[in-house]
């Protein structure tokens, strides 16, 4: 056999892709269909007027079929600038922006820019797996942040973490799994820290469309200097469901661009060209409908958070965006509860286990539901399910 990358080898199975599996040979009765509350995915194509401007640019746009520039589309960096300038009160110039093939694409190539074998970076825990898959594979340390009871990180237990091999502090704010909405003042002190030790604050808000606060949910892009020490992620694919065309950004410092620009050359060369057109189209005529997108998130939310909140002997701890983190209260470990909900509820989720160390007990206690594709009578449904569990 030939060789296999053991930094590879070592880290775990994709999980979503995983939990698909557990669905093979079981049957769903059809007044019981399953709920599927393990990925935070949109299920709908794109509203009408995005995928009509995609096929006009594929029919009528040579460049639509070609290589792009390896940071992305001028008319979509600048776009975005444009719009975090808004957003945040700050400045943001279009040199300071990459397009990258997805969000996770965007988090490798910062990632890789950072970061070699043998450094450190913390992520507060429960982490987003994709994340540790990524710097496991890179020989990167993980150095778990362990969250408190309301679901935020402890700057000072932070700092107590920092060493001279630490490069970055991760925060996913509105955060995948738990959903919490982090403060604009716990953002800032992590700013602060990060800025103090001369490491980078790494601001993945792929959900912060979905975000229940009005206006800027933080005033990094304010503060002089900021790409120095800030660098945030960004998605496309929940605000305009473009997940199949892989449309990501991050924002950055223009000489760290350059370091970026070599990672992404040689994985994608450049972003998908639909993808773009469609983005830049969802920018300059959905700001209405991505709007009413966010108020149902919203009511969704509000749903989960009642229907959740009210079942005996379970613990909503946390509700934002996409996700609920909620703790079981059954002996055993949920990434069994997860696998025996699949045939005696006929519900799909994802156990806390994914999302945590090994030697971590509070996995064991948890379930992500993600609860953005199932409407308010699906998750008055998803209630009555967990419901009739036993241990």
């Amino acid at each position: 056999m030939t060789p296999t990358n053991p930094l590879i080898a070592a880290t775990f199975a994709p999980p979503v892709m995983e939990a698909r599996r557990w669905l093979d040979g079981v049957h769903f009765p059809p007044d019981r269909p399953l709920l599927n509350v393990s990925q935070a995915a949109p299920v709908d194509p794109p509203p009408e007027g995005l995928r009509r401007a995609m096929a006009d640019a594929l029919l009528t746009r040579p460049e639509a079929h070609l290589y792009g520039p390896v940071l992305g589309n001028a008319d979509l960096r600048e776009e975005l600038s444009r719009a975090f300038s808004a957003g945040y009160g700050g400045s943001v110039a279009a040199e300071q922006v990459a397009i990258t093939q997805g969000c996770n694409q965007a988090f490798c190539a910062v990632m890789a820019s950072l970061a070699g074998p043998g450094d450190q970076v913390i992520l507060p825990t429960p982490w987003y797996f994709n994340h540790k898959m990524w710097l496991d594979m890179a020989g990167v340390e993980t150095v778990p942040l362990a969250c408190g009871d309301d679901m935020l990180p402890d700057p000072d237990r932070a700092e107590g973490l920092i060493t001279p091999r630490t490069r970055a502090i991760v925060l996913v704010t509105p955060n995948n799994p738990s959903g919490a909405e982090y403060p604009s003042e716990l953002v800032g002190r992590f700013y602060d820290l990060a800025r103090r030790h001369g490491i980078a604050l790494v601001l993945d808000e792929t959900y912060r469309d979905f975000d229940s606060r009005e206006g800027a949910p933080h005033d990094l892009l304010t503060r002089p200097g900021w790409d120095e020490t800030a660098i945030q992620l960004y998605s496309f694919s929940k605000a305009y469901r473009l997940t199949g065309h892989r449309v990501g950004a991050l924002i950055t410092n223009p000489a760290r661009l350059a370091q970026i620009e070599k990672f992404l050359d040689t994985v994608a060369i450049s972003p998908s060209q639909p993808g773009q057109i469609g983005a830049v189209w969802g920018m300059r005529n959905l700001g209405p409908w991505l709007a009413g997108e966010r108020a149902e998130i919203l009511a969704r939310r509000a749903a989960a958070d009642k229907a959740l909140s009210a079942l005996p002997g379970w613990r909503l701890k946390s509700a934002g965006a996409y996700f609920a983190w909620i703790e079981h209260p059954f002996a055993e470990s949920s990434a069994d509860l997860a696998r025996r909900m699949v045939a005696e509820i006929g519900v799909l989720a994802l156990p806390g286990t994914m999302f945590t160390p090994d030697d971590d007990p509070s996995g064991a206690r948890h379930l992500r539901i993600a609860f953005a594709n199932v409407d308010a009578a699906g998750i008055g449904q998803l209630a009555e399910r967990l419901g009739l569990l036993r241990g």
